[in-house]
């Protein structure tokens, strides 16, 4: 059996080491290399199993464009301005591209549909398979509960993560707003402190917690009148996503050029 070479952008930190393990513990893929930063501590270094402290006969280096040369599929939880440059290492070798980059604009998502023309790419806010079954199940649930029943989306993550609301908790606002056939700008809540007034029916708000080293918490919430419904993902450990992402980086590469998701992965209807 042929073995699909997977390389890891960013594999030096939490997320990289999750995902060099990941990759090493499906038969299906082999690890053929992982970058850092130029100025990374790791630059020079072997490359080791995470759990073992096996030496993987792998070098850390900072050249990203040789790591998407040399494999089939590279996977990129980096941040916006580096998987966009990284978009095009891809491009020009017609490598397939993993991203779970948060934090993208609207102009830095417009890069990578059009990179999508001439690969194949997926890109998503969050690779666990359950929290893409929560996505298919927020827009159902919105679909079926009228503006009687008010949304509320609530995350919470480590200490250290930059962004906020998480691109998880935005795709659910997007999930829950697209049920609701309206868009997400025009009632997104993300802001609440003094006297704001009552909450405005049929706006989608957002709560956001950070502290500890929690990986990863949300819960959708549908508040009527003496009931609720509440949807809720918590997840353990990081490699719930890189196990996500190296099922993608499997079952991309060898599809058409195209801007793919969960959704497609899994199967999941998208209407």
């Amino acid at each position: 059996m042929t073995q699909i070479k997977i390389g890891v952008v960013g594999c030096g930190g939490r997320m990289g080491q999750a995902l060099i393990k990941a990759i090493l513990a499906d038969d299906k893929a082999c690890l053929s290399g992982g970058t850092e930063r130029h100025d990374s501590p790791w630059i020079g270094s072997m490359i080791r199993h995470p759990d073992t402290g096996a030496d993987l006969d792998l070098v850390i280096s900072d050249d990203a464009e040789e790591l998407f040369r040399l494999a089939d599929a590279v996977v990129d939880f980096t941040c916006p301005t580096a998987t966009i440059l990284h978009s095009g290492y891809a491009r020009k070798y017609a490598t397939a591209h993993i991203i779970g980059t948060t934090g993208m604009s609207l102009d830095d998502e417009a890069i990578l549909g059009d990179a999508a023309q001439t690969i194949p790419m997926v890109y998503a806010s969050n690779y666990s398979l359950s929290v893409n079954l929560m996505f298919h199940l927020t827009r159902q649930a919105a679909q079926m509960l009228d503006e009687d029943f008010d949304i509320e989306i609530c995350e919470m993550h480590h200490r250290h993560k930059v962004d906020a609301p998480s691109g998880t908790a935005l795709a659910l606002g997007q999930e829950a707003a697209r049920g609701r056939g309206v868009n997400l700008d025009q009632v997104s809540d993300r802001a609440r402190d003094g006297i704001t007034g009552e909450r405005k029916r049929g706006n989608i708000g957002f709560a956001v917690l950070r502290g500890g080293n929690v990986a990863g918490e949300h819960t959708v919430s549908f508040n009527a009148p003496d009931e609720r419904l509440e949807i809720t993902h918590k997840a353990g450990d990081r490699s719930i996503f890189a196990r996500g992402a190296v099922k993608a980086a499997l079952w991309v590469v060898d599809k058409p050029a195209g801007l793919y998701g969960m959704a497609d992965i899994l199967g999941l209807s998208k209407d």
